[in-house]
């Protein structure tokens, strides 16, 4: 093996250039790195969590609209009914003078005898059986 000279091995270890010809050794700023690092690891996690943060208020907001339908439905299937609905059509719910309430197919403007009747909403059946307000 060759002799290294002692000068030249430690021109090599050298952490800059140490001859004209040499080539230029810039040390790394290691916190610059790594605060550059940590700051694009922050903005894309919290544009992330961001993302995740808007659908999980419309999951929310899916489900409260959910629970209100049902709670709505259960109004509905409570009420009296003297015929079996049909997905799609329109029908309306009325309060007596009992305080009882009734499903009818008659629209409020389509009584010819003027009974003590609150009509409290008009409604439709949807395909999975929930109900929804018209009006």
């Amino acid at each position: 093996m060759e002799k290294i000279e002692k000068d030249e091995f430690l021109s090599s270890l050298m952490p800059y250039a140490r001859h004209v010809g040499s080539a230029i050794v810039k040390p790394i700023d290691q916190g610059k790195t790594r605060g550059l690092g940590m700051r694009a690891m922050y903005e894309q996690s919290e544009n992330s969590l961001g993302q995740i943060r808007k659908q999980i208020d419309f999951l929310i907001d899916q489900a409260r609209k959910i629970q209100e339908r049902i709670e709505f439905s259960e109004k509905i299937y409570k009420a009296d009914c003297g015929f079996i609905p049909v997905i799609g059509n329109t029908y309306y719910l009325y309060r007596r003078e009992d305080e009882s309430e009734f499903l009818s197919m008659i629209a409020p403007s389509e009584w010819s005898v003027r009974f003590n009747l609150v009509h409290l909403c008009t409604v439709s059946l949807l395909a999975d059986h929930t109900w929804k307000i018209i009006s």
